[in-house]
């Protein structure tokens, strides 16, 4: 497939909703580069809290934040099958992933200079195609001229419960209920923050992926992306 016409492909989504999972094995199957956005503001989080900047429950320190945002260095590391996260240098993968740096990644991933910078970043990455990124608003402010976008959807119920899973099966102690809280608390902050918000742009196709298996879900995939390449040539 490496000899097709390179586009880029956009996948939006609630949180939870598998758009990660779904992006990657696409990238891999396909041969471009993936790029998780989510990872890239759950990093800036990440720092906030180590810095002092940001702790759950409370408003995080947005001048600190905006003033450190061009020392903080975000980049990502290729081992094996795995793309990991890295801040400053150092592997953040799992502390990334942590719930307690989900209780705080929607309140910072709403300042404007943050998903400004990180918007940058992310159109730098892109500018020679062949890239899956996937996040809140790829499709509707990173690149609004992707050749393909996906919104992918899903009962917070069964976003709580991947959700659930994925932290227990690393260990973290943690109840579905706060699982679930946490997955409506962002939902809510996503779409209705003033910039960028989660929504489905007007020119992307909706998945509700529910009850949906992985391999389904990839055949999907795999089917709209053979359709768009061929409607670009």
């Amino acid at each position: 497939m490496n000899s097709e016409r390179k586009i880029i492909i956009a996948i939006d989504g609630y949180s939870s909703s598998g758009k990660s999972t779904m992006a990657r094995q696409l990238a891999s199957a396909i041969g471009y580069r993936y790029i998780d956005s989510g990872a890239m503001y759950r990093a800036v989080t990440l720092w906030a809290m180590r810095h002092g900047y940001m702790s759950q429950g409370s408003s995080p320190d947005v001048d600190a934040i905006v003033a450190a945002l061009p020392e903080i260095k975000i980049d990502f590391k290729v081992e094996g099958p795995r793309q990991l996260t890295m801040l400053d240098g150092e592997i953040v993968e799992n502390e990334i992933r942590s719930l307690e740096v989900s209780n705080c990644v929607s309140p910072i991933a709403a300042i404007p200079q943050v998903r400004h910078a990180l918007v940058r970043m992310q159109q730098a990455m892109g500018e020679s195609k062949g890239i899956v990124m996937d996040g809140r608003d790829i499709g509707t402010v990173v690149f609004p001229d992707a050749e393909m976008k996906v919104f992918c959807d899903a009962s917070a119920e069964r976003r709580a419960e991947r959700r659930f899973k994925e932290l227990t099966d690393k260990g973290a102690s943690v109840t579905y209920e706060e699982v679930l809280d946490n997955v409506r608390t962002r939902d809510h902050i996503d779409e209705t923050r003033s910039e960028g918000p989660l929504r489905c742009a007007d020119d992307a196709v909706r998945l509700d992926n529910s009850a949906m298996t992985i391999d389904e879900q990839n055949q999907w995939l795999l089917d709209l992306y053979r359709s768009c390449v061929a409607a670009v040539k």
